[in-house]
């Protein structure tokens, strides 16, 4: 036994770490630009395309999917509250995080669906992936950030890389259980007409499982939300920036401003999500 009380020599997992990062860094670099141009083109593009109206026009369209989605109160509920958000000044830092948020969560779709379907599908799938999903979620989410400055600097973009692989897994995991969860007689009877199995995902598994899915990704939204205040520490625009500039100059008032304009930006999109998903 050493003077520091270990039996066995330190593991020098930190240098392993930084020389895998290098490595990725020095051979992958073409890969990791291409991404972010591509990440800071969508999302530069999705904002551009939302200052085009005005922020009446915007509310106004909100508040009516709102009541479409779900009822009338929350259609009032979202007129007054994004009203409120333009009033204070923070309409800029909203379509900013509204378009952090969407551009994540869409990503966040395309990827992890297909991953729970293949691991609905393959028990050795399941058994490999869902440790790796149990990592992301339980490691904090604020060591996402160092390898995503280091990949993709600082701005928008590693924001959105951070965010997807936080706040991906509930998509994953609830798209596998809620295929998983389909009635075995249903499969069986499906099969037995001689369905395909894309003929039974498409047709009697992935609809039965529908509102499981949308659950998930009703997760992920919340997840991204939660996130975007993290995204700020690396340069990530919108509300999140408000909340820490307020924490760093301990200014209450638009601290609790920047706050207040997140609750109701997540209460919004988690009940226009909650109700889509009824309809």
């Amino acid at each position: 036994m050493d003077n520091s009380g270990q039996l066995f020599p330190k593991l020098p997992l930190a240098d392993w770490i930084e020389s895998f990062v290098d490595f990725l860094t020095t051979y992958l670099s073409t890969l990791f630009d291409a991404i972010s141009t591509v990440i800071e083109f969508i999302t530069e593009g999705f904002v551009d395309l939302m200052d085009l109206a005005p922020p009446i026009v915007l509310i106004i369209l909100i508040a009516l999917l709102a009541w479409w989605a779900v009822n009338w109160k929350l259609g009032v509920f979202a007129l007054i509250g994004l009203g409120l958000i333009n009033n204070l000044g923070y309409w800029p830092e909203l379509i900013e995080t509204i378009s952090l948020v969407v551009i994540s969560v869409l990503i966040s779709m395309i990827i992890g669906i297909p991953i729970g379907i293949w691991m609905s599908q393959k028990a050795s799938v399941q058994a490999i992936i869902t440790p790796v999903l149990d990592f992301m979620q339980t490691m904090p989410a604020f060591v996402y950030l160092i390898p995503a400055v280091v990949f993709f600097s600082l701005g928008m973009v590693p924001g959105v890389v951070a965010t997807i692989i936080f706040s991906m897994p509930p998509t994953v995991r609830l798209t596998n259980l809620g295929i998983r969860q389909v009635d075995q007689e249903l499969i069986e009877a499906s099969n037995a007409f001689g369905s395909s199995t894309g003929q039974r995902l498409t047709k009697v598994q992935i609809p039965l499982a529908m509102s499981t899915i949308m659950a998930g990704i009703n997760q992920t939204i919340m997840l991204s939300l939660s996130m975007v205040v993290i995204a700020s520490m690396v340069g990530a625009p919108g509300l999140g920036t408000v909340v820490y500039r307020a924490v760093t100059q301990v200014a209450i008032g638009p601290g609790f401003e920047g706050g207040l304009s997140l609750v109701i930006l997540a209460m919004l999109l988690d009940r226009i999500t909650q109700g889509a998903s009824q309809n």
